[in-house]
């Protein structure tokens, strides 16, 4: 099996494309590398073993590209195209001839300008926009399946798996990206809570707001086109898709939190309330703006871990890692 160097290399010349790429852009993620051509973004997971991802294998990496583009189809109809297996003869070339040496995940590539990030950087996000979003988000999740293997994933002991892991995966980022005083403090806040409140996570259980979910709603996630695409759900691991519906809402009210726009994410929770009429969410959201905030800091520090990652991403990747663990400590002093 070839490196994936080799494969990141060959993508970004245009003969490796199956149409002309125009110019060639290469955006990386902890997990991923993204090209960007003219029309359409390719995306490429990186061979990986992040505990609570895996994928080492070609096998695995095909596997999770073929669930990412089923499960994003949901909501973002035709924005993701196809899974295509990029291939090796006497050169590397997305659906080439020889080997399958990787995949990609193929995307309708939609302007940056267009994101919803973008859009709040230039204060044009107002809460009309933000209501056409929580009524998708509330018929999304009305419609989001639910079973009783699912609903298991919202029970306390997942909940506080999830944590647990939390706090061993950032160990080694304290004094890097958070400070001790505020791990031991959003550590004990927590486990406080949830001791209190374990009654109310059985109920949501029992009511069925437990559901296949998105995972990642966030505003770098959403697109505003002709329409609205809220794309990049998580394929990789159930665990982090399958949750009470209040914690996808409180991913995207803590974005907002964290852009200074506190007026939007309370018109977004405002209106999912009465779009879902789940009355009760909003006693778990501080809880889940929490846990939102504290994985964001998390998966932000592991940039300064990932070799491909350069010195001066790593330094701003610090400030903004720091940035989330200290809104996840003002959460967790509320609770």
């Amino acid at each position: 099996m070839i490196a994936q160097k080799q494969v990141v290399e060959a993508l970004m010349k245009p003969e490796a494309y199956d149409e002309d790429p125009g110019s060639i852009e290469l955006v990386q993620t902890h997990i991923s590398f993204v090209f960007l051509t003219n029309r359409f973004a390719y995306k490429v997971k990186k061979a990986v073993n992040l505990g609570f991802l895996d994928f080492t294998t070609l096998e695995k990496r095909r596997f999770y590209c073929e669930k990412e583009l089923e499960l994003n189809r949901r909501l973002c109809r035709d924005m993701y195209v196809e899974v295509v297996s990029i291939n090796k003869s006497d050169r590397i070339k997305i659906k080439g001839g020889g080997e399958t040496v990787e995949y990609a995940v193929k995307m309708k590539r939609i302007s940056q300008e267009q994101m919803l990030s973008t859009l709040l950087e230039q204060n044009v996000v107002d809460t009309k926009l933000v209501d056409r979003i929580a009524k998708i988000i509330a018929e999304f999740h009305a419609k989001a399946e639910t079973n009783r293997r699912i609903s298991e994933f919202g029970s306390l002991p997942t909940i506080e798996t999830n944590w647990k892991e939390n706090y061993d995966q950032t160990e080694e980022f304290i004094g890097k990206t958070i400070s001790k005083k505020d791990f031991e403090l959003i550590q004990g806040k927590i486990n406080d809570y949830m001791r209190r409140n374990a009654a109310f996570f059985e109920k949501r259980v029992a009511q069925g707001r437990v559901r296949d979910c998105h995972g990642d709603i966030h505003s770098g996630n959403i697109f505003v086109t002709n329409g609205i695409y809220i794309f990049d759900a998580i394929e990789f691991n159930d665990r982090f898709r399958y949750s009470d519906v209040a914690s996808d809402v409180a991913f995207l009210a803590m974005d907002l939190d964290y852009k200074q726009r506190a007026d939007l994410s309370d018109a977004l929770i405002k209106n999912y309330v009465e779009y879902s009429g789940d009355q009760e969410l909003t006693q778990l959201l501080p809880f889940y703006k929490c846990y939102r905030a504290y994985v964001r800091g998390k998966v932000v520090s592991f940039k300064l871990k990932d070799p491909n990652v350069r010195s001066k991403d790593k330094k701003s990747a610090i400030k903004e890692a720091k940035a989330y663990f200290k809104l996840a400590a003002a959460y967790a002093k509320a609770l």
